[in-house]
């Protein structure tokens, strides 16, 4: 496997990334892995180690740059209250501006399959996902426990949910019945805005499980609902990317 880290041009600023391949063989789909708001740590490039290993070209960009470029805060209260505080100061017109960079970046590789880009975020990354889901040249989006969605994001801008009209790419939603951040009635509604505006999605919701539980720290006391979510999450890409 190759991975480096490596920086593309936004707006004239460079953008921090960590790309993470198979070497050699054919061009491959890829997968945008959208940060935790902890930033690009340790466990954002281990997910992005194992859709390289699953055959995709996974690229993890640090949407913190702006103001926070080497922000990686550990999984403390502390950690979490400067992460938010970063996650503060990053718009949706950013993040708009971020992954289309990834996208045109991604778009311009020999080793990529053009036109073949999914996206997949966790915690703030997966409030991300879904904003991505409304963006020309994101063929699928995978969120895991979307904080946002379906509350006020951390800049101060509208729920994500406020853009579901404007969704155009299939959604993939993972929610934990146990999280004391998302409760039941978000998750809900969540569901029934994207039905009524008519949106391909699906969620799915594990009864026994809490916030973060993908997370490589929590992947043990929660290996049967991590097993089915990769599993439902190659499924999709697999359907999705052909």
């Amino acid at each position: 496997m190759i991975s480096q880290d490596l920086s593309i041009v936004v707006d004239g600023t460079a953008m921090p990334c960590y790309l993470a391949r198979l070497e050699g063989g054919d061009p491959k789909p890829a997968v945008i892995v959208l940060q935790e708001i902890f930033g690009v740590n340790r466990e954002v490039k281990r997910i992005a180690d194992l859709f390289a290993s699953a055959g995709y070209v996974a690229l993890a960009p640090n949407y913190y740059y702006r103001t926070h470029p080497t922000l990686n805060e550990p999984y403390t209260p502390e950690g979490l209250q400067s992460g938010f505080a970063a996650a503060g100061r990053v718009t949706r017109a950013n993040l708009r501006a971020d992954i289309g960079g990834a996208i045109a970046w991604l778009n311009s590789q020999t080793f990529v399959v053009k036109d073949k880009i999914a996206t997949c975020g966790f915690c703030y990354g997966g409030t991300v996902a879904f904003l991505s889901a409304t963006m020309p040249g994101v063929t699928a989006a995978i969120a895991f426990y979307g904080g946002a969605i379906a509350n006020q994001m951390a800049s101060g801008e509208p729920e994500a949910l406020a853009d579901s009209s404007d969704v155009r790419a299939p959604i993939l939603l993972f929610f934990g019945g146990q999280d004391d951040y998302i409760p039941a009635s978000a998750v809900e509604r969540i569901d029934r805005r994207l039905t009524d505006a008519g949106k391909e999605h699906e969620v799915v919701v594990y009864p026994n499980v809490g916030h973060a539980f993908f997370r490589e720290s929590s992947a043990k006391l929660n290996s049967h609902e991590v097993a089915d979510a990769w599993s439902r999450v190659q499924s999709f890409l697999k359907a999705e990317l052909a």
